[in-house]
This record gives structure tokens, sequence and C-alpha cells, in this order.
């Protein structure tokens, strides 16, 4: 079993006056010392200390709700406080709490990356190699940190060197320069990483490529594009694709079991996450409170006949709710198309025995008897009728009652009220790099490339195991020809693929279409949105405490 890199959820005092605690070998440190950074042992932490902030936007409500809200892929469930996101009313302004949140951890990471690449050179007792890959690890970071936040935000204020002290200068850098800095950055990583690393989690230099190929996608449709954008983007994808040992693996939902699935060989890159509670980033003042993504695209199952709440089903928090064209669009085809099956929870087996009132009839549940039925089609009425059990079909669908999707559902947590999942979050894997070549060939004039790596990935999703040639069969009627390729093809299969892994938004802003498709698709925020919304408002707090206020450092249209 490969080593984890050892993290503790907590950041050191080289970021904006906050003060770290880091664990290693269950020894607790803070308040870490300027002395100890300058050790081998301290330079160690530093780098473990950039990597945190990785936890504080994957697989949590704040980064779910900027990623997953307000999309055509999920609108929201009945809970949570953040609705407006979603929504796109003026409520969403600059004093919404995670965006705040999320700017300033994304600079504290920042600061982090800044501080290991400015020290490494004064570190005494340190292996010059060692050097060279902590310092890339830290450049991958600092680009992932940055391509996070331009995302986001557009222009923001541009730091490569470490902050000692608090500031407050500060000015937004114009989109060009950003990208310069992180393709910079990602360059060196890939130059400098190695091609596997012992402890897993760390930046790997397929990694740096994956993530180049698609910083390189997102910037050719930017104000900052350059001609060999796409040429370059498709080569990087095509290099993480063909130059290593990753593969598609055979059936889609193996990629998301729980333990082994978290590690295969289709992940290129995961943010880890732990079941020990002191290294999970359990402290939510601190950095997150671990995996939690369990918690969030769950219907509510534990008020129905025969069902409590459990570990197997997990916490229902309703936040997330798949709008009806994933339901009814993206997944129509599911005699050839494996992935609603695999994606979805279609059975909820009695955990509650009991006898029960269900359309009318009365049904008795031991435990295991199937209690509820969600077949994602509307059924004959007798066939209906026939059934014991309750039966929830797209007609009976509501903010409460949907299909939960089964990406993030953690059943190996130690009780039913625990929250903090420990499942890894696989933030780059094989099936988006294929999608990347397909978008970056298409444009780059290579219909023929493009539909070979896109059908690899709809070739994978026909797999049922069962009978081979039942699968070939499927495989044949899900192949794309090049001649049918388009933006919103790719956009589709982006969207069955990658459902609910933290890339919706992105993509939508990157392709010009987040505005018309939310309007089309999602009912809840498709009256508000307005052109505007493709940057997310900066944080007031950051305009405040910036020398010359909003005149410094502007607020984004539309948030004024």
């Amino acid at each position: 079993m490969k080593n984890k890199i050892s993290i503790l959820y907590a950041v050191l005092v080289i970021a904006f006056a906050s003060s770290c605690q880091r664990m290693l070998d269950e020894e607790i440190r803070s308040q870490v010392s300027n002395n100890h950074l300058s050790t081998p042992e301290g330079f160690e932490d530093g780098v473990k200390a950039a990597y945190s902030t990785l936890r504080t936007f994957h697989a949590n409500e704040m980064g779910m709700t900027m990623t997953v809200f307000g999309t055509d892929t999920y609108t929201m469930g009945s809970d949570g406080a953040y609705k407006f996101v979603n929504e796109y009313t003026s409520q969403f302004d600059p004093r919404t709490g995670f965006v705040r949140d999320l700017w300033n951890n994304l600079y504290i990471g920042i600061n982090a990356c800044n501080t290991v690449i400015d020290r490494a050179d004064r570190v005494e007792g340190l292996a010059e190699e060692v050097k060279i890959i902590r310092t890339a690890e830290a450049r991958f970071l600092r680009a992932y940190y940055y391509f996070t936040l331009v995302q986001q935000f557009g222009p923001v204020h541009l730091a490569t060197a470490e902050t000692t002290e608090v500031t407050t200068e500060a000015s937004r850098a114009p989109v060009p320069d950003i990208y310069a800095v992180i393709v910079d950055d990602l360059r060196t990583a890939i130059a400098q990483l190695p091609a596997t690393t012992p402890d897993y989690g760390r930046a790997t230099k397929p990694a740096a490529e994956h993530l180049l190929a698609r910083v390189l996608l997102t910037r050719a449709t930017s104000e900052a594009a350059e001609d060999t954008d796409y040429t370059e983007a498709a080569a990087l994808a095509e290099q993480v694709i063909t130059g290593y040992q990753f593969r598609l693996l055979d059936n889609f939902a193996d990629v998301f079991v729980q333990g082994s699935g978290e590690r295969n060989d289709e992940v290129i890159w995961a943010v880890q996450y732990t079941r020990n509670a002191i290294t999970n980033g359990a402290n939510s003042d601190a950095d997150g409170t671990g995996n939690a993504a369990h918690r969030y695209f769950l219907m509510e199952y534990d008020v129905l006949p025969g069902m409590n709440r459990n570990v197997r089903d997990g916490q229902p928090w309703k936040r997330f709710m798949p709008t009806m064209y994933t339901l009814g669009y993206l997944f129509a085809d599911r005699e050839n198309d494996t992935r609603y099956r695999k994606s979805f929870v279609d059975v909820y087996l009695c955990t509650n025995p009991g006898t029960y009132t269900v359309d009318g009839k009365e049904v008795t549940y031991e435990l295991g008897d199937t209690a509820v039925w969600l077949p994602g089609y509307e059924l004959d009425p007798e066939v209906r009728a026939a059934k014991d059990f309750m039966v929830i079909e797209p007609s009976d669908y509501t903010q409460k009652l949907y299909p939960t999707l089964t990406k993030f559902l953690d059943p190996e947590r130690p009780d039913m009220n625990y929250e903090f999942g420990s499942r890894d979050f696989l933030a780059f894997r094989l099936a988006e790099t294929c999608l990347i070549a397909a978008e970056a060939f298409m444009y780059a004039g290579d219909p023929a490339k493009a539909a070979e790596y896109l059908n690899r990935v709809r070739g994978r999703a026909a797999y049922d195991g069962l009978d081979e040639a039942e699968d070939a069969r499927r495989r044949a009627a899900m192949m794309v020809d090049p001649g049918d390729l388009s933006l919103d093809l790719i956009l589709e299969e982006r969207g069955r693929e990658l459902l609910g892994e933290q890339l919706r938004w992105y993509d939508l802003v990157r392709t010009h279409t987040l505005v018309e498709r939310v309007r089309a698709h999602n009912p809840d925020g498709g009256d508000n949105i307005r052109d505007f919304h493709v940057r997310r408002p900066i944080p007031q707090d950051q305009i405040d405490r910036t020398a010359g206020g909003a005149e410094a450092f502007p607020q984004n249209p539309g948030y004024n």
C-alpha cells in the first residue's frame, strides 16, 4: 500500500498572520517558527501546509455550492442557506460568506506556496533533488489556486513572493498576466516533477500535464487566449492518456467504489481525506470537515415507509437536486448507456421493519425488503398498482424526493450521524483527460482524434459485464462519428460522465454557455441570471481592507 502524504488541517504562520498546527507521527506542533521552516523537517511541513488548502474547497458545501449550484445539471433541494447562489438573486453579493472564505483560503494557500518557493534555497541539509521536487509541487499548487481564482473572479491580486507581514496594498492583475503565471508554474512543474510518487497525493508530472491541458482549454476562450492553446492542450492530454499506466476502468461504477476504488488506474491525482479525525480537517474553524460531499446530493429517504436514517444510505441534507435536463435528457439513453443506473440510487432496502400504508395499501416490510423504488420513468398505472412498495416516478419528484447521486456516498463512516467523510476526492481522472482531448482536438481541427477520445469514454459507459456480445452491441450504438461532433455534444458527455465533480460551473463559463443553459434548464436560476454572473463578486472585506478601497480594488460589474 502506498503511503499518503500526511496533512493536518491548519495552515502555517507563513500565511496572512494565520497560525498552523500539523500532524507528524502523532506529534502536534503549533505556531511553527521561522527557524523551524529553515530546517528540512520544517520545510516539509511548509509543503504539507500548502497542500492543506485543497480541502477548503474540495468536497465540502462551499466548494460544491460554488461549482455545482447554478448550472444546467443541478438546482436546489429543500434545505440549505445558500440557495441564492443557485437562484442568482441580489442576495448573492460581495458579503456572501462562501465567496469570502473561498477567496481568503486560496490566498492562504498561495502564500504557503510562495513561502516554500522563496525559502527553498535557504534550507540547509535539504537534498537538492528533494528541494527541486518540493518547489515544483508548490508551483503546481500555486497554479491550481490561481486557476480557481481567475475562473471564479476574473482579475485578482497577483502575488508570487512570500507575504510576511500585514499589507493593505493590493490590485487586480489583468487576466493574461494571471494565466502567464499559471502556465509558467505548470511548465516548471512538468519539467521537474516525477512521473510517480511513493507519497500518494503529492503532485506528479502527469497531474501537472492534465492541469495544464485544462488550463489551456480554458484560456483558449478567454481574453488571454493564444493561438496554440487548443493544439497544446490536445497534445498534453494525449500525453497523459498514452504516456503512462493510466487506463479507463472497464466499469464506470468501479471508479467510485470506496476504499479500493479511490486508488485505481483511472485516478491521476486526488485530494486526500482520512478516517483519522485529527488529520481529516475535522475542525471547521480551521479547514473543513473531512470529505462532506456524502451529505449534499441525497433525497429525504429517511421519512419514507420502511426507512430510517442509516449509515449505508447516508445523511440526507438535500442541498443539490438534479435538474430534469439531467435526468430526462442527459441520461435519456438507458438502453446503451449504463451510467444512469450506476450514478443514482434507484432502490432503498427496508431498515425500519413494520406495517405501513403505501399507495392506499397496507404493506408489511421485513428488514432488507425493497421499500422504495425510483424507476426513473413513468410506469403504467396497473404496473405501479401491483407493487408492494413505494414507487417514486419522475412526476413525483420534489425538492425532497429525487434520485440520489451515488459517487460520494460514504457507508464506511462509523455511525449515521458522523459528518467527517473519509473518501478521497478524485480531482483528476482519465475520463476527464479524454474529454479534454476530444474538445481540444475538435477545435484544433482534428475531428477524427476528437471522436476517438470521446468514444473511449462513451464506449466504457456501455459496459455491463454480464454478456460480452450485448456489451459490444451497446458500445457500437454509443459511437460518435467525427462529423457529428459539436460543443453541445461534448458538454452533454461531460455532464453525464463528470456529474457533481465540481467542474460544471467552470465548463459552462469556459464555453460561454452558462447564461443560456441556466435559462433553458435550471428552473430556479433561469429567470434571474444575467451576463455578469459569469464572475463572482469580489469579497467586500477584500475591498475594504485595501488601501484606496473600491478605486484601487474595483468590484466586478453587476455587484455594486
